[in-house]
């Protein structure tokens, strides 16, 4: 058993796609209508066929409430792994990205986190 797709709630997906696509760097697997909305799946460029990152809508209630309230609470939703965290730090300060935690030392890792626009943090690693 392998994870094949993953999903990260967002509160506008065009606007997500733009953030995860041209600042973060993923490339679009997937981009179909489904009714008002869209399936976006989008894969790191170095892998084209891991895991999928589905930017999924907000519209459920329980949906719209878990998202906020991991938000309020300064929880990343997920995790990206990086080379190296600081570099990376750098790269997304230059385009505007705004952290909550600057790169730290924990665990035996590097790690910071960010605001994706959408809702969520975002948090990068280095192992």
């Amino acid at each position: 058993m392998k994870i094949i797709v993953t999903s990260i709630f967002v509160n506008d997906q065009e606007k997500a796609l733009k953030f995860y696509t041209e600042t973060l760097g993923f490339a679009i697997k997937h981009d179909v209508p489904v009714g008002e909305f869209r399936w976006i799946a989008l894969v790191s460029p170095n892998h084209p066929d891991g895991t999928e990152l589905i930017l999924e809508p907000n519209n459920h209630p329980a949906a719209e409430e878990y998202q906020k309230r991991l938000y309020e609470d300064g929880i990343p939703v997920t995790m990206f792994g990086v080379e190296d965290v600081n570099k990376e730090y750098e790269r997304l300060l230059k385009l505007g990205v705004n952290f909550a935690v600057e790169p730290k030392e924990a665990g035996g890792v590097t790690l910071a986190i960010f605001d994706d626009t959408c809702g969520n943090y975002l948090q990068i690693i280095q192992q």
